[in-house]
């Protein structure tokens, strides 16, 4: 094989394999951690995690439209110590996920404060997904499904609600990131824009679990 032909290869390799950086943010305890395995390693690990210090990181690569999407995670601290850590982050995101606890109201009130900081940090075009995570532990619920869907209408950002213990939605919610994110690189101008919340709709329609939704 030619150095030329091996040059086009590679070149063609590195254009077929986005890389964007995808950011969990959210108050301390609210599952970020355990969200961020569930979707890695497919899995829950019993008992809680200890709370994430700083920064953690992963790497996932998710194929869309036979495009491999390398998505750089950041699991970041909920602490309001770690808070200016987490500040240097927002200003390379490319999207983010962010969580609050459906079992603490105090973690869905500050989802607007949340919210400032991501709207004075971030960049302007950042995709920003607001999710209702522990969604198994209904039982204990203390935020409605339709209050996160009222406040994800207010900022205009998609919403759904997941469960990192069972991984309802956990998959879909990274997936429809990393379609959002493909089409926004690869974009042709002759194409429809892609529609991140209708995806989510037609995805909620054929699985069929309405009650977590």
């Amino acid at each position: 094989m030619s150095h030329t032909v091996i040059a086009l290869h590679c070149q063609a390799l590195i254009k077929d394999n986005i890389v964007r950086a995808t950011i969990l943010v959210g108050d301390s305890g609210v599952g970020k951690t355990s969200l961020l395995v569930q979707f890695d390693q497919g899995k829950f690990i019993p008992g809680s995690f200890s709370a994430t210090v700083g920064i953690g990181f992963t790497n996932k690569v998710v194929t869309v439209d036979n495009v491999k999407v390398k998505l750089q995670i950041w699991d970041t601290a909920g602490q309001e110590r770690f808070r200016s850590v987490t500040h240097a982050y927002y200003r390379d995101a490319h999207a983010l996920l962010l969580l609050y606890d459906i079992t603490s109201k105090s973690s869905f009130d500050n989802i607007r404060a949340w919210l400032t900081e991501i709207h004075e940090y971030a960049q302007s075009d950042v995709v920003i997904m607001l999710l209702g995570n522990k969604a198994d532990m209904s039982s204990d619920r203390a935020i409605r499904r339709d209050e996160g869907e009222r406040l994800a209408r207010e900022y205009s950002v998609p919403f759904m609600e997941t469960s990192a213990k069972t991984g309802v939605n956990v998959d879909l919610a990274f997936t429809a990131v990393a379609k959002e994110l493909k089409h926004r690189a690869v974009q042709h101008p002759s194409e429809p824009k892609f529609q991140i919340h209708e995806y989510i709709e037609a995805q909620k329609e054929k699985s069929g679990c309405c009650s977590y939704f």
